[in-house]
């Protein structure tokens, strides 16, 4: 099942450190005695915005409450953001739509203390905010809601004005 350039699929991400994404010194939680990090697992669904939008609403949450990883499908049409499983049950933000996941794992993270970036869970697609670089495990949807609302006011000003 297509959903605006996205496939539907299920993923494990690891619980990054607090604070704005990209943030240097963000933690990754308590290593395990080998040197490998202890990653809590989190299942998300995904949130896709028409790339403007989301863009706008990237920059939103990086300055204000962090933001968990950012697909870009691969025309850079269309933003994925993962919020956790279960938002799509009560998702209704205008132009957005929210994919519940479908039990094909992923995990995220897995590769980030080895220094590898995570490859995206979706084919065709790419990290905006890989998650590694995300200040959060998951994007929390009622602050996503609130960015997106930001963010098309944002657009429709700039509109206006052309």
């Amino acid at each position: 099942m297509q959903e605006e350039g996205f496939s539907v699929w299920e993923t494990g991400v690891s619980r990054g450190g607090k604070g704005s994404a990209g943030r240097a010194g963000g933690g990754r939680g308590p290593a395990a005695a080998a040197g490998t990090p202890v990653v809590p697992a989190q299942a998300c669904d995904l949130v896709t915005v028409p790339a403007r939008q989301g863009l706008e609403a990237v920059d939103i949450l990086r300055l204000r409450d962090g933001v968990g990883p950012v697909l870009h499908d691969g025309a850079c049409d269309t933003l994925g953001f993962l919020v956790p499983a279960g938002t799509a049950d009560g998702w209704d933000v205008p132009g957005s739509a929210c994919t519940q996941t479908s039990g094909r794992g992923i995990a995220l993270g897995a590769l980030c203390d080895e220094g590898a970036p995570e490859e995206p869970p979706v084919t065709g697609t790419g990290w905006l905010v890989p998650p590694e670089g995300a200040g959060a495990a998951a994007t929390d949807p009622a602050v996503l809601r609130a960015a997106l609302g930001e963010a098309a006011r944002t657009i429709e000003a700039v509109d206006r004005c052309q």
